[in-house]
C-alpha cells in the first residue's frame, strides 16, 4: 500500500482565519466556492470565486462575478502592514448609460467601504482601482452593441481575526454592483445590463 503525504500542518493563526473565512454567511444571491489559491502570493492562502445567481455552470456570471483571497505570512510584509491581506475584485455589466456616469467609479469604492464597514469589518492600509469600460461590438459581434462594465479590485489588511465580516462585506459589493438591492440602508442602486455579452 503506498504511503499518503500527511495533511500540511497550517500554522494556528491562518487556521482560525480560514475557519472564519468558511463561515462567512453570504446572501443568497451568491454562490460562492473555494477555489486554489493562486501561489507564490504569499506562504498560505485561501480563495473563494462567487457569481450572482441564475449563472450557468462553469462559467462567469452575465450578472456578476468575483474574487477574493486572503494572505497570510507570519513575517508581516511591510506593504501589508499586518501578517494578514485581503485581496479581490468584483465585476458586473452594466446599461451603458450607467457606464457613461462620471462618479461610477467613486461609488463602486463607497460601496465597498460602506459594506465592510456595515459589517463591522476592521481593516487599514485599504487600496484600490474602479474601472469602467465601454465597449461596441463590430463584424460578427456586431448584434451585441454597446456595453458597459464596472470592476473593483481592492486589497485590505484585516486588523482583526472577525474576516467572515471581511468575506460578507466583497459578497454585498458583488451583489449591488450587479444591481440587487442593498442590505444596507440609504444606499442606492445601479442598473444592471442583463443581456449577455459574448
Amino acid at each position: 500500500m503506498p504511503e499518503t503525504s500527511p495533511a500540511p500542518h497550517l500554522p494556528p493563526e491562518f487556521q482560525a482565519a480560514l475557519d472564519a473565512v468558511r463561515s462567512a454567511q453570504t446572501r443568497a444571491e451568491l454562490v460562492v466556492t473555494e477555489i486554489p489559491a493562486p501561489a507564490r502570493l504569499a506562504p498560505y492562502a485561501v480563495a473563494l470565486a462567487a457569481d450572482v445567481s441564475p449563472a450557468r455552470h462553469g462559467s462567469d456570471s452575465d450578472y456578476g462575478t468575483g474574487r477574493f483571497i486572503l494572505l497570510y505570512d507570519e513575517d508581516e510584509p511591510e506593504e501589508w502592514g499586518g501578517r494578514f491581506r485581503v485581496v479581490c475584485f468584483a465585476q458586473a455589466p452594466l446599461e451603458t448609460e450607467i457606464g457613461l456616469d462620471p462618479f461610477l467609479a467613486e461609488v463602486a469604492w463607497s460601496w465597498l467601504v460602506d459594506a465592510l464597514d456595515a459589517r463591522g469589518a476592521n481593516y487599514s492600509a485599504a487600496s484600490g482601482t474602479a474601472t469602467k469600460t465601454l465597449s461596441t461590438g463590430f463584424g460578427e459581434l456586431s448584434a451585441q452593441g454597446d456595453g458597459a462594465q464596472i470592476e473593483l479590485r481592492a486589497s485590505w489588511t484585516p486588523r482583526d481575526h472577525n474576516l467572515a465580516s471581511h468575506v460578507e462585506g466583497w459578497g454585498e459589493l458583488l451583489c449591488m454592483l450587479a444591481g440587487l438591492p442593498p442590505t444596507m440602508e440609504g444606499v442606492s442602486v445601479l442598473t444592471p445590463k442583463r443581456t449577455p455579452r459574448g
